[in-house]
């Protein structure tokens, strides 16, 4: 039996922070679209995060286009609070948001796309892939070789220490996560913490100066003015970021040392169902808690669009796609483009292309004879 098929102007393909600042856009523009999203709730992507998580920007710097954060400017909302933010924002501007629907397939025939989802097919003009980078949980083969004792798990599983069981913890993977992971579990237990120091942002984010002064700085102008891909210093350090992470943000080195976290070099394989260190060491522990990141994930997609680190694209414009788009991933067109801060900006740029592109399709007579009509019709008065 074939799928009914529903059909759009423009499909959004989720509804997080990067889904719904597109939609708002997109709705202000007056374009006809829907927003595709697998969560049973919007915001769950944030809500699916672990306990204790909180936003390493102020509020100021976390409200979407039309709508800012509903606290202190310089108050860091939970994890929690940003998901009840992002639904409240849907139904605050009516957002055509329809979860529960998670995409199987993107392809393209003749000159539409085709979105398949469950039992549903959607065919669109323009495809927004509103998701970030990295999507899949990359976990070593080695992993596999680990004693069946040891208690595994990846970051993105991790919500508090009561799914630990007794015992040490190594966190394999030392970026932002892994950091404030450690951070949480050494209270109650051993802790190692394997994998490349990345650096860390040289003052404290919650301090009067910091906010007042440097978050300023930095947030605004150093993240989200200088280093895009349009000046000489974001394109030189962008690839670094895509391919090492970013500084550590809240966390720092003497933090992690006085809660007793032990940084170790990186986890290089398994001796004798343990972890073997670089340095030749291995690490009798309870339990591993894998923050190794992502791999892109867009398998689902098919069309030639993949490059190492990322799909192929100009600021999120698909050029060998006409049509196809991309918000959220990181350092899309700036470092913030990751931050609630800079989503904005790029889902507005999207919408401005989408538009741009549907000029394009009308025939320049047909066009022409538009503007005559509008020109007929008296101005009200």
């Amino acid at each position: 039996m074939n799928k009914p098929t529903r059909t759009y102007d423009t499909i959004v393909i989720g509804a997080g922070q990067s889904g719904l600042a597109t939609g708002y856009f997109l709705q202000q523009a007056g374009r006809d679209f829907v927003i595709l999203d697998a969560n049973r709730r919007i915001g769950d992507a944030w809500r699916n995060r672990w306990d204790s998580l909180r936003l390493f920007t102020p509020a100021r710097y976390d409200g979407l286009a039309g709508m800012p954060f509903p606290t202190s400017p310089h108050y860091f909302p939970t994890k929690d609070e940003m998901a009840d933010y992002l639904e409240t924002y849907a139904i605050h501007f009516n957002l055509p948001v329809r979860t529960n629907m998670r995409v199987d397939r993107l392809s393209q025939e003749g000159n539409r796309f085709v979105v398949l989802t469950g039992d549903q097919r959607f065919e669109a003009d323009n495809v927004v892939v509103a998701m970030a980078t990295f999507q899949k949980p990359r976990i070593p083969a080695f992993a596999q070789e680990l004693d069946p004792g040891i208690r595994q798990m990846h970051s993105v599983d991790y919500r508090n220490p009561d799914q630990l069981q007794d015992g040490s913890v190594l966190i394999v993977g030392a970026g932002n996560s892994g950091a404030e992971i450690g951070m949480e579990v050494s209270r109650d237990h051993q802790t190692w913490l394997s994998g490349r120091d990345t650096g860390h942002v040289p003052f404290r984010i919650e301090d009067a100066a910091a906010r007042l002064i440097l978050l300023r700085l930095v947030l605004r102008g150093l993240f989200h003015h200088l280093l895009t891909i349009n000046t000489p210093l974001g394109r030189k350090v962008r690839p670094k970021l895509l391919s090492e992470g970013a500084q550590l943000i809240r966390t720092k080195p003497e933090d992690l040392a006085e809660a007793g976290v032990e940084r170790v070099p990186r986890t290089a394989g398994v001796q004798n169902g343990l972890p073997l260190l670089e340095d030749g060491r291995v690490l009798d522990v309870a339990n591993v808690i894998w923050s190794t990141g992502f791999t892109p994930g867009f398998s689902w997609i098919d069309l030639p669009i993949m490059g190492e680190l990322e799909p192929k694209h100009r600021r999120g414009v698909v050029q060998s796609q006409p049509g196809l788009y991309f918000v959220g991933l990181s350092f899309l067109y700036a470092q913030s483009s990751t931050m609630i801060q800079g989503v904005s900006r790029d889902a507005e740029y999207i919408v401005q292309q989408i538009a741009a592109r549907s000029e394009k399709k009308i025939p320049a007579t047909t066009q022409g004879k538009k503007q005559e009509q509008q020109a007929s019709i008296p101005a009200s008065e």
